[in-house]
């Protein structure tokens, strides 16, 4: 009799959960959620829009180094897609670059597959951010291909290439590739939005 009475003072649990339990359990995750699923989506958006700078700064590498060992002038022809620009690497077929006319006849032929950075990167586009000012200081234009007055950014066997800028972004970080026409050489630049400047990556 003893022990059924300290039984009934302290019956053992089940195991199981309350209901208030469980909705508590769940409203905790429902709320961490809410804080993760921004964060991780912002970061997998900053790390696709560095992705494309630096396999856009290796494209125009790659192509330099083509250039020298075709003892050729190798291009990247960009073309407009709505906002965005699709970009196509040709080969000069008759010693005089690589030109509108010269595509269009078939003596410059294309050697890769037309291409835009958001096939490999998605949400990642060329240009600049409103309110973003350019690597000069400017905020007149949001165009993201700036070398020249033509659609080319050529490569000489010699390896100098031409000389710009390409600006990309995602939907928070802000990218550039200046290219030194001399040289050919590339160099890649972050806009620190906190800071209001650009950073040589």
């Amino acid at each position: 009799m003893h022990l059924f009475h300290m039984s009934a003072r302290h019956p053992l649990r089940s195991g199981g959960y309350t209901l208030v339990e469980l909705l508590l359990a769940v409203s905790m995750i429902a709320t961490l959620a809410g804080f993760a699923v921004p964060i991780a989506s912002g970061t997998v958006d900053d790390l696709r829009a560095a992705g494309a700078a630096r396999h856009m700064a290796a494209r125009i590498a790659t192509i330099r180094l083509d250039a020298v060992r075709r003892a050729a002038t190798v291009s990247l022809r960009f073309e407009r897609r709505g906002t965005d620009y699709a970009f196509t690497t040709f080969l000069d077929g008759n010693g005089n670059g690589v030109r509108t006319a010269d595509i269009s006849a078939g003596v410059d032929k294309p050697i890769a597959a037309a291409d835009l950075l958001r096939n490999h990167f998605p949400g990642v586009t060329f240009g600049l951010r409103a309110g973003v000012p350019d690597l000069d200081g400017g905020v007149s234009s949001t165009d993201g291909v700036r070398i020249g007055s033509t659609p080319f950014l050529s490569t000489a066997p010699n390896g100098s290439c031409t000389g710009g800028t390409l600006y990309m972004h995602g939907r928070r970080r802000q990218y550039a590739i200046r290219i030194l026409g001399a040289t050919g050489r590339v160099r890649l630049f972050a806009f620190e939005n906190g800071a209001r400047r650009w950073i040589q990556k």
